[in-house]
Order: structure tokens, then C-alpha cells, then sequence
């Protein structure tokens, strides 16, 4: 039975596999970046092309990118959905006098990390090894963002629960009764209740 690798042999393993995998992603003729609710991809052509040369085709799950005439640059099923009406392309002017083609992709789910662009790219990422960074709670769409606030809630109200104090419920209510207090010192509150 072979034994599991050393903290030391994963390390060592895991960089092997990043630095085939930049290698891998630099042979492709565009480079792609991605957060966990978009995606971006940049496609350099010559300088001399126009809008009108170029033909971007965005669908809920295809993507074509191609010079008019010539073979497709990207062209295949997306690895997962787009909002096409929150998708776009752009074609800007760089350094050097050439230009490149800008799309903007937003996920459908945005909880989840893409390997590819397209199902057919030639080749793909290790999603395990990504790092996301860190995020605000406003950065989500409301009903993820929605999801998080109640998972959060329910393992600090887990950990007051476990240590004898109020949770936040409760701990709303005393402060609600400690505000009203505050309003009306000429009212007596010593037999007060929380329920």
C-alpha cells in the first residue's frame, strides 16, 4: 500500500503542477482571469483591425471569438453558464500600436470556479489550488449574500448558545428593552420579562 506523500514531496508536487499549468495557459492564443463571479479574457490582434472585423458571438453557454475570416480564436460550449445580458466585448487600443478584444463574462453561478473557459480548450486549470481573496459580504448578489449571513448567524448563535450567552435574537431583544429603557426612565422595569 503506497504511503501518502510528505507535507515536503506535495509542496514540491503542487509548484511542478503551477509551473506547467502557467505553462500550459501561456500557449494559448488568449489569457483568461477569473473571480468567483466573473470572467475575463483578453485576446491580443493587430493593430490595424476595427470592430467591424471582429465577431463575438455570447450565448448562455457557447462562446465564439473570431477574426471575420479566419478560424476561430475561441469556439466551443462555455465549462459552465453566462448572463448574457451582463456579458460584453470590447476592442481597445494597447501599447506597442496593437489592439485586443475584451469580453466580459458573468457567471450565472457564482459560486463555483471555472478549469476553462470552453469545454474544448486544449487545456484546463486545477481549480483546487485556487486562492480566492478576500471578499465583503456587499460583493455577493443578495441571495448568496443572503445564504452567508444565515450560515454566519447560525454558527455564532451555535457558539453563544455553547458558551451560556445570548444569541443574537436574544441579544437584539435586551437591547431593544435597554434603548426603550433610555426613552422612558420614569417607567419601572424591574419585573420586565424577555420571552
Amino acid at each position: 500500500m503506497p504511503s501518502s506523500p510528505t507535507p515536503s514531496e506535495r509542496e514540491r508536487s503542487d509548484a511542478e503542477a503551477k509551473v506547467r499549468e502557467k505553462e500550459e495557459q501561456a500557449k494559448l492564443p488568449y489569457k483568461w482571469t477569473q473571480t468567483i463571479q466573473d470572467l475575463d479574457i483578453v485576446v491580443p490582434v493587430a493593430g490595424n483591425l476595427r470592430g467591424k472585423d471582429i465577431e463575438v458571438l455570447i450565448t448562455k453557454t457557447k462562446l465564439k471569438v473570431a477574426i471575420k475570416g479566419q478560424t476561430p480564436v475561441i469556439d466551443g460550449e462555455l465549462t459552465h453558464g453566462v448572463k448574457v445580458d451582463e456579458s460584453a466585448w470590447t476592442l481597445e487600443t494597447v501599447g506597442g500600436g496593437g489592439k485586443e478584444i475584451s469580453i466580459h463574462l458573468d457567471k450565472s453561478n457564482k459560486m463555483e470556479w471555472w478549469d476553462a473557459v470552453v469545454t474544448n480548450a486544449e487545456y484546463k486549470i486545477d481549480t483546487s489550488k485556487i486562492v480566492p481573496e478576500n471578499s465583503k459580504l456587499g460583493d455577493l448578489d443578495g441571495e448568496t449574500r443572503g445564504m452567508v449571513e444565515k450560515m454566519m448567524g447560525a454558527r455564532y448563535d451555535q457558539r453563544q448558545k455553547e458558551m451560556g450567552k445570548p444569541t443574537s435574537e436574544q441579544q437584539g431583544k435586551a437591547d431593544l428593552l435597554k434603548k426603550f429603557q433610555a426613552q422612558h426612565p420614569e417607567m419601572d422595569f424591574s419585573n420586565a420579562k424577555m420571552s
